[in-house]
């Protein structure tokens, strides 16, 4: 078999194993953060960094949702990182934010976090900081024994080869963010090319 072909497979696998009930459970967290006034916080690094700040794209003009990401601002994130420390860049940009219960975190990240293993620490401080004010969590990760699938409300763990976690986890982070922003629940306007043609969100619920 090919690389592509056991790639391909791979993620016809994977997609099987994704919850359909825990990605519903998402997508209406999510539509009650609009619904109760708050603000979505998307946090990554890496591929997860782009990934927030697509994602801040998306929820704002499709979702009508107040989101932000951190890294979205290069000069205060590069200022936090030198004068005080990389572990608490964002969970500082959340406190002078003032997240509070009303608000979401979304995570994006391969591993989730560690203390154990001092990996990801601006994440995970960021997390304990929602856990600190009563602010949901969201995740997309790819380890069930990160630090975000065991302090989120909704964590889906993207089960895949250990050799291709990477890709195969940051590519699901797209799929399944999209998922949740063309959700009925979630959608307040059709993008751009579902209005040309006619069709969006409302037409498969």
């Amino acid at each position: 078999m090919t690389y592509a072909a056991t790639y391909l497979g791979e993620v016809a696998d994977i997609a099987a194993t994704i919850s359909a009930d825990h990605m519903e459970r998402m997508a209406h967290g999510i539509a009650a953060v609009r619904e109760r006034g708050g603000r979505l916080f998307i946090v990554g690094v890496g591929g997860g960094a782009g990934h927030a700040s697509h994602a801040v794209n998306d929820f704002r003009k499709i979702a009508h949702i107040e989101s932000y990401t951190p890294t979205d601002n290069v000069s205060e994130l590069t200022a936090r990182v030198n004068d005080d420390s990389w572990e608490s860049s964002y969970s500082a940009w959340l406190r002078t934010s003032r997240i509070d219960a009303d608000d979401a975190l979304l995570v994006f990240s391969v591993g989730g976090g560690s203390k154990e293993h001092n990996i990801s620490m601006n994440l995970v401080a960021a997390m304990d900081l929602a856990v600190e004010v009563g602010a949901p969590i969201y995740a997309i990760v790819g380890k069930a024994d990160g630090h975000a699938a065991q302090v989120a409300d909704v964590a889906i763990v993207v089960e895949s080869p250990a050799a291709r976690r990477t890709p195969h986890v940051e590519s699901f982070q797209a799929i399944l963010w999209h998922l949740v922003v063309s959700h009925p629940a979630v959608e307040a306007q059709p993008g751009k090319w579902e209005e040309v043609d006619g069709v969006g969100a409302a037409a498969g619920s």
